[in-house]
């Protein structure tokens, strides 16, 4: 059984996707809080108010990070989505993290983002530019 870590973007169901996709294999999947609300927010729910947006944000990813990380940790595959929406910092430095711990990556983007996430794209095992893409390579690994 393969661990996977759905990491990347939040604001589409990419992961359900892949998840539902792989569903008649051994795989297990692990993922970043999904709820951008609850994600944004866990700092002042926990902690109260700080005051300003730095630190309400400061507390927020601290506490996400938590999972993130040991998420990453458990991982045997690491997947990093980066959407055309918004630039995502935070998928970067989870694909960062995955490599510094010599984690097997798959990264998903545009093709319009070869340029931009080229040091990214040479640390993975793969680089592809579908969901489905993803799925076929998991089925295959986990294929007997």
């Amino acid at each position: 059984m393969y661990t996977v870590y759905l990491a990347g973007e939040i604001h589409s169901n990419w992961r359900e996707d892949i998840i539902i996709g792989c569903k008649d294999y051994d795989i297990r999947f692990l993922t970043p809080e999904n709820d951008h609300a609850s994600s944004d927010d866990i700092g002042k729910d926990v902690m109260g108010d700080q005051e300003s947006n730095f630190y309400n944000d400061h507390v927020s990813a601290k506490i996400n990070s938590m999972r993130s990380q040991t998420f990453i940790k458990q991982a045997d595959i690491v997947v990093v989505k980066f959407g055309d929406k918004y630039k995502q910092w935070n998928a970067a430095f989870d694909a960062g993290y995955a490599n510094a711990l010599d984690k097997k990556l798959i990264v998903v983007h545009p093709e319009e983002f070869i340029h931009a996430l080229k040091e990214i794209d040479a640390a993975a095992s793969a680089v592809v530019k579908s969901q489905s893409q993803v799925i076929e390579i998991l089925k295959h690994l986990v294929r007997k």
